[in-house]
């Protein structure tokens, strides 16, 4: 049930989010950079609020934090149909960053608490996989859904989550098994405590190419493609290929690199993800490009996408599985939220192509540094 929840949220969620930079940028007309802005504005919300969700879930349970927030979620997206000028954008992104906030570190750490030790990164490639379908089932048919009515999309997903919330009630009945906190710190201590550790710090400081490699995938790529003249539904199919690949790939691929730990293969992974943001850029064809780029980052996505959490919750000590997880979502938010502003003031000075140069040169750099301390991680 917890993995059928989270198959929903994403294919309700991914079916409208894909596609928002279009709409306001070219059916809003409002523009790029102020766009980028209010995707960084609700990402950072999210991230912020994260470690502080994620640390109350630790102390009061999972339940009643994943249900509110897939009911105010229902409500607030698709509120996107009214925004009318820069204000109204930010309020409305303000508004799904701070409901966000607690879905993704309390989900992640209910999964966690759910599944045995030596199988977490088992576990999460197969809810990254079922999320996967749920990804490609949400955004191959919203994209042609898109090209006729934004308003019918906005109604699929207000569904989608009012189902996430039905779907969390049926399935946390009775008691969840959590751990307990050894320590005295108190809610704000207890809510920081993996910023103060240094392990994480530098962890979460080479690892945040991932999800800034999401973001140019997710916010970017359909906006670049757009540009170049590819149509949605072109768009909505390839990213729903990559999703294919990623559900074929997550569980198998997990399975083989569990027993290593977490730690060894992300530099390879980074390595990967380099590559196939270059090929955005270097190959010549726009839909070549953007099919080729596609593909290849699906190899390194089946890696990151268990790797990052499990290493994450290996990191964590017993009790603070939520904070951890949380304060990893606020890196990851940000990180996600400064793809599209930082990547559209590149493209402002220098054109998309170097956008997509510059992202792929800072995830090689970090690719290297994460093959030279992923044993001090490993042993930590």
């Amino acid at each position: 049930m917890v993995v059928a929840a989270s198959f929903v949220a994403v294919a309700a969620r991914m079916s409208l989010v894909q596609f928002l930079g279009i709409y306001f940028v070219h059916r809003a007309g409002i523009d790029v950079t102020t766009v980028g802005l209010a995707f960084l504005a609700e990402n950072l919300a999210r991230g912020l609020l994260s470690p502080v969700f994620g640390a109350l879930s630790d102390r009061v349970g999972r339940r009643t934090l994943l249900i509110g927030s897939s009911t105010l979620t229902a409500a607030i997206l698709p509120a996107f149909l009214l925004v009318q000028g820069p204000a109204s954008l930010f309020g409305w992104s303000l508004a799904l960053g701070t409901v966000g906030a607690i879905n993704i570190p309390v989900s992640s750490a209910l999964l966690l608490d759910l599944a045995p030790v030596e199988r977490r990164q088992s576990v999460l490639a197969l809810n990254y996989a079922a999320m996967s379908v749920a990804y490609t089932l949400g955004v191959v048919p919203a994209g042609y859904i898109a090209q006729h009515s934004y308003a019918l999309l906005a109604a699929t997903s207000a569904g989608g989550y009012l189902a996430v919330a039905l779907l969390y009630i049926l399935a946390l009945r009775g008691a969840l098994p959590v751990e307990k906190n050894p320590s005295e710190t108190g809610i704000v201590g207890h809510t920081v405590c993996a910023f103060t550790d240094r392990r994480f710090a530098l962890f979460a400081g080479v690892a945040f190419v991932f999800p800034l490699s999401m973001g140019m995938l997710v916010t970017v790529s359909p906006l670049y493609g757009a540009g170049l003249g590819l149509g949605e539904g072109y768009i909505g199919l390839v990213l729903g290929g990559n999703s294919v690949l990623v559900a074929l790939l997550a569980l198998p691929v997990a399975s083989r690199i569990e027993a290593r730990g977490p730690f060894r293969w992300l530099g390879a992974a980074a390595a990967i993800v380099a590559v196939s943001l270059a090929l955005y850029a270097l190959v010549p064809d726009p839909a070549s490009a953007f099919l080729a780029g596609t593909v290849l980052y699906s190899f390194g996505e089946v890696v990151f996408s268990s790797a990052v959490p499990a290493a994450v919750a290996r990191l964590a000590p017993a009790g603070r599985r939520g904070a951890y997880q949380g304060a990893w979502a606020l890196v990851a938010s940000f990180s996600i939220g400064s793809a599209l502003f930082l990547s559209g003031l590149v493209a402002k000075v220098a054109g998309w192509p170097a956008a997509w140069v510059a992202a792929a040169g800072l995830t090689l750099v970090a690719a290297a540094l994460l093959a030279l301390l992923g044993r001090r991680f490993q042993n930590a």
